[in-house]
């Protein structure tokens, strides 16, 4: 397996030869031997099974198991050659292979044979193709003879079969083949999950499930692999995860007492803290005393008040000398921050904070007021975009860093804040996002979470509607006229749309849908013409349409400038505009009470938890909030079933666990920020909720009992390997 210490490390090159470790390198992103253990099958098949042809997608590329029904040859008209076409069926649905000029294939492809062929489903005169598959035709003569030491017939053909993920240039079988040479000469492996850990759960060792799950005899076999290999995996993000909490609360920090500050900020509030946010409040109080950096997610509704505790983790940073940076993820957001923060501190403890705004697009003038500001230390508060990172950034005491939404940025972008303090500061991360109990564990795992669930008094439900096109197309005008409804009775209105004009699909693409990301459209009826989904469309026409004549309707998105859109911003909340067609540059933090109407057009084209929180804009104010979500998607179809959950419910929370699971997820940890090697293989947060909470279990055991895993060896290397720089990099800056 090459001169390595552990086989899982030796390099695919030493392997199987510079040209199959290159072909899996470019497919798959494939170095070693561990990352082609790791490519699990998809699903099993069987040599007696044939797959549902009628359900394959054109455009799909598919792996499939059927019969050759008939061969046939033809001249093709235009140039000289032949074009061989077999059809393959699976008794309910027949797919044609194409080939070109290739005639000897006659010689094999006969009817009545069976095999695996793959490609890329395309369409000719209304027929589905592939057109030069690969194949590998299932023998059986002497395999199946049980004289010659084979396997009897009906255990060969009952025998899974893995379907490998696999793409145009490496087939499914190849990947199997490959594995064949990789498993036939891996010597067994040190399994990094404890024999007591094993035993007590009747897991299988490592090397016996990787046996299992790419070599079954029997399904027993796969799905106990399966289970051991879940396990294994959620054991070791686990033990990753409580090891980073462990050696962040080995970090000192100054510790940061309330007192008389907080006490009179609390005293002059207008009104009364929630019970969560009293709550909450007393746990980042006591987390701020401790002489280990505070490292606490806060989670809660729109508009439950999450940015008062963070108002007041502040305050209490700033009697002890103390500065506090707070990072939003849009010049909208920071801008709406920094006057909500100066209107709650009230004019006095204003005047002595002196909180102080910094973005990208200040003039240098302000720019180097505000610098001076922060390096003097007479600005206690700071808010501020990615302009908070620039070198020039110098803090005096930086003891808080809160983070607003903090799936909005990088990791780099979050540690280089972080790295500005003399010691390590404080971390608060606020989020909107409702995040379920397994997601927090497999996610945010080294974070203490708190949760604010309850909504300050005065907040009117919100009632939301499907504005169903597919089905009634003649509700595109009623949505107008609802909306002119509203306008009528002295409120304003927010319009939606997911793109800026027709060339540019989205200057926030974190807002769109996962399953939307591609470019391809939603399922909508023929006949429906495309929806004009873009500010530069929808404005004129708002603008035109009869039930608006006369209202004051202006644009706003992501590449208007920093004055311009603060301006709008400003002109919305003083009542001088009566609708806002946006992009989702309103979907967090921005307050206008007076605003009772969404309407969200193509609202498919967005994700459940974005759905919800552009939704909590409106039914600020004590009015009665109203949110239209039009699509024109098909009913049964995936996109429509999200926007059907967020107007079912406006419980945050229990739409985090629908939008986990109509999302299908594999990459919880996301590729963009892990660097891909953290993805999640075979463990799914939807699902395995028990399995995640156990192994969270038996890692904390394991640590508890040998911190710096002496004893366990194996383990130790395993989160090496599993969590190369990259990812252990996200998981200590997250």
């Amino acid at each position: 397996m090459g001169a390595v210490t552990n086989p899982l490390d030796a390099r695919l090159d030493g392997v199987l030869g510079d040209r199959t470790a290159k072909a899996l390198g470019k497919a798959f992103g494939m170095r070693t031997v561990a990352d082609l253990l790791a490519h699990y099958p998809r699903r099993y098949a069987r040599r007696g099974e044939l797959t549902a042809l009628s359900e394959l997608t054109v455009g799909e590329s598919v792996t499939i198991v059927a019969e050759v029904l008939s061969v046939s040859e033809r001249s093709m008209k235009q140039r000289k050659g032949s074009i061989l076409e077999v059809a393959i069926g699976d008794g309910k649905g027949i797919l044609t292979l194409t080939f070109f000029n290739q005639t000897w294939r006659k010689a094999e492809l006969t009817p009545g044979r069976r095999g695996i062929f793959a490609g890329k489903v395309g369409e000719y005169r209304g027929a589905r193709q592939l057109a030069h598959p690969d194949y590998e035709l299932f023998e059986a003569g002497d395999e199946r003879d049980p004289g010659t030491g084979g396997k009897d017939a009906q255990k060969w053909a009952m025998q899974p079969i893995p379907i490998y993920p696999a793409t145009s240039t490496v087939a499914s079988w190849q990947i199997a083949k490959t594995l064949a040479i990789v498993l036939d000469t891996l010597p067994p492996l040190d399994d990094p999950v404890p024999e007591p850990v094993r035993t007590e759960r009747g897991l299988l060792d490592l090397t016996q499930a990787l046996q299992w799950v790419h070599r079954p005899e029997q399904d027993s076999h796969w799905r106990r692999a399966r289970d051991t290999l879940r396990f294994h995996e959620a054991f070791l993000l686990q033990a990753a995860l409580l090891q980073q909490r462990a050696a962040l609360r080995a970090q000192p920090a100054a510790p940061r007492v309330a007192g008389d500050e907080l006490a009179g900020f609390d005293a002059e509030l207008p009104w009364t803290l929630t019970d969560d946010q009293k709550l909450v409040g007393g746990e980042v109080a006591h987390d701020l005393a401790a002489d280990v950096p505070m490292n606490r997610l806060v989670q809660g509704e729109v508009g439950s008040g999450k940015t008062l505790v963070a108002v007041r983790a502040m305050l209490t940073v700033a009697q002890s000398g103390g500065q506090s940076a707070l990072l939003a993820p849009t010049e909208v957001l920071a801008h709406q921050h920094y006057r909500s923060i100066v209107d709650t501190l009230g004019p006095d403890r204003a005047a002595r904070m002196r909180p102080v705004l910094l973005t990208g697009q200040l003039s240098a003038a302000e720019r180097k007021r505000a610098l001076l500001s922060i390096a003097s230390g007479a600005s206690r508060i700071i808010i501020g975009t990615h302009a908070l990172l620039g070198d020039k950034v110098q803090f005096v005491d930086l003891g808080l860093v809160v983070v607003d939404e903090q799936h909005r940025f990088g990791v780099e972008q979050r540690e280089s804040l972080r790295r500005k303090g003399a010691v390590p500061p404080h971390v608060l991360v606020l989020t909107a996002t409702p995040i379920p109990r397994t997601v927090a564990m497999t996610v945010f795992g080294d974070l203490d979470i708190s949760t604010i669930a309850t909504l300050p008094a005065g907040r009117v439900p919100i009632v939301s509607h499907v504005v169903a096109l597919a089905e009634r197309p003649e509700l595109w005008h009623r949505a107008w006229q609802r909306l002119s409804e509203e306008l009528e009775q002295g409120r304003q209105g927010f319009v939606v749309v997911p793109a800026i004009d027709p060339t540019t699909v989205e200057d926030d693409p974190d807002a769109l849908a996962e399953d939307a990301r591609d470019g391809s459209p939603p399922a909508v009826p023929d006949a429906l013409p495309p929806l004009p989904a873009t500010v530069a469309e929808l404005t004129p026409l708002l603008r035109a349409h009869p039930a608006l004549e006369g209202r004051r309707i202006e644009p706003l998105h992501g590449r208007m400038s920093t004055d311009e859109k603060d301006a709008t911003m400003q002109a919305f909340a003083r009542g001088e505009i009566d609708v806002l067609v946006a992009t989702t540059v309103i979907e967090v933090g921005v307050d206008v009470p007076n605003a009772s109407t969404m309407v969200v057009v193509e609202a498919d084209r967005f994700g459940v938890s974005q759905l919800h929180q552009l939704r909590g804009r409106v039914g600020r104010g004590g009015v009665p909030g109203l949110c239209l979500f039009v699509t024109a998607a098909l009913p049964e179809t995936l996109a429509r079933e999200r926007v059907e959950a967020v107007a079912a419910t406006l419980d945050g929370f229990e739409l985090a666990q629908v939008d986990l699971e109509l999302r299908r997820e594999g990459d919880v940890l996301g590729a963009t920020q892990s660097g891909g090697r953290s993805s999640l293989k075979l463990l799914r947060v939807a699902t395995d909720g028990d399995l995640i909470g156990d192994a969270r279990i038996a890692a904390a055991e394991v640590l508890e009992a040998d911190a710096a895993l002496a004893e366990h060896p194996a383990l130790k290397d395993a989160l090496v390997r599993r969590l190369d720089d990259d990812a252990r990099e996200f998981l200590a800056k997250n």
